[in-house]
């Protein structure tokens, strides 16, 4: 008959192999991790056209229009000096462009950038 020491340490072996194979077993089983999020595609015609700052008296609107067919999905602008302030940024009544301007406290002109997102 075996010594309760010789019993003891060949339980603990079982268990230890036992324990193994079971975290193998889970391992492999385990889900993997899911795959980043694609990037969605862009819009066919997708275009940002600028209108680069220039100085224009204060409260004056600058326009950017997409070109041809295409219509805006968005757009900002950017009111540039000491001072300045982007009054208003929002489409055409159209749809078809974005219109931005601003103020500059202090002077009788801004300077005014505006942005946008076209697509067909």
């Amino acid at each position: 008959m075996p010594s309760i020491k010789t019993t003891a340490l060949a339980l603990a072996a079982t268990a230890m192999v036992t324990g193994l194979a079971t975290v193998g077993v889970a391992s492999a089983q385990a889900p993997s991790k899911p795959a980043a999020p694609r990037a969605a595609a862009l819009p066919p015609g997708y275009q940002i056209v600028a209108l680069p700052n220039a100085n224009v008296p204060n409260f004056q609107r600058r326009v950017v229009v997409c070109p041809g067919t295409k219509h805006v999905l968005g757009g900002g602008g950017e009111a540039r000096g000491n001072g300045a302030i982007l009054v208003g940024s929002f489409p055409t009544d159209d749809g078809r462009g974005w219109i931005a301007l601003g103020r500059q406290i202090g002077y009788n002109d801004v300077g005014i950038s505006v942005y946008a997102i076209c697509a067909d």
